[in-house]
């Protein structure tokens, strides 16, 4: 398979070097419109991956002359497949993963990390020989999927943001507290989110959240409030049979089968 990327921002550069240590024939183009080499940029190739900004896919995408032996895919989260008009073959890619940088990058996209598909077979085959794992995510769910992808990733890393602030008005850093929060990943993990929730919203005791409230900065109110709701919400679904959440849990740790497994709503 040979595939071109267009696009040479952390994205792009993360696929880049990921795509060569597995073997992969790549080859690397500036995302800028109008580019001289974009017109031409499916010629040749088995796939293009376009890993521009969300809000220039469309126009790159029109840029590129369409191939009929070639796929065009982009890996934005958010976007459909409408954005890769007029091309015939199209198809998205989006790792559930944060590259920060291409080595780091690259290293998270060969680990073993799940990719929401769609569209063209070049978007699966392009996750699997990465040593990805597929999920097939339809058009009408991509926004709520990338709603979870974002509160999984960004919500997590603002709310350690506030961890700090309030560890800061205690005196205390944010190391002190980082082993904390990679424990209570570590077991939903194990044990799925209602099962790993403690704390003093899972088991009622408003007297504990009311001191709290009464001794944070009152601009840390609103998010602390929605905190204990969410905590209050999890705990009250502890009823439902948490068997088969804890069993999924434990089969998405472990080593999984180059397969495609398709999401969909009930």
């Amino acid at each position: 398979m040979k595939i071109r990327i267009i696009g040479a921002g952390r994205a792009g550069r993360s696929f880049e070097l990921a795509l060569r240590e597995v073997g992969v024939d790549v080859d690397l183009l500036p995302g800028r419109s109008p580019h001289p080499a974009l017109a031409s940029g499916a010629h040749g190739v088995d796939a293009v991956l376009l890993a521009v900004p969300d809000r220039h896919i469309a126009a790159v995408a029109r840029c590129i002359r369409p191939e009929v032996d070639c796929a065009l895919l982009h890996c934005s989260g958010s976007l459909g497949l409408d954005v890769l008009e007029p091309h015939m073959r199209r198809g998205s890619v989006h790792p559930l993963a944060t590259l920060p940088d291409a080595v780091v990058g690259s290293l998270r996209l060969r680990g073993g990390t799940f990719f929401a598909v769609s569209g063209d077979q070049k978007a699966t085959d392009l996750a699997l020989v990465l040593g990805g794992r597929p999920i097939v995510v339809d058009a009408t769910d991509r926004a709520r999927y990338h709603a979870a992808a974002c509160v999984a990733s960004n919500h997590l890393v603002a709310l350690l943001g506030q961890v700090q602030r309030m560890a800061a008005d205690a005196g205390l850093p944010l190391e002190a507290f980082l082993p904390l929060a990679r424990g209570a990943l570590d077991d939903v993990t194990m044990l799925g989110p209602a099962l790993a929730l403690t704390g003093p919203a899972s088991r009622g005791d408003g007297p504990t959240i009311e001191a709290h409230r009464e001794a944070i900065d009152p601009s840390e109110l609103s998010a602390y409030d929605a905190g204990v709701e969410l905590a209050r919400r999890l705990a009250a679904g502890r009823g439902e049979s948490t068997a088969p959440r804890a069993a999924s849990s434990r089969a998405a740790a472990s080593p999984a089968p180059a397969t495609t497994h398709a999401v969909s709503r009930s």
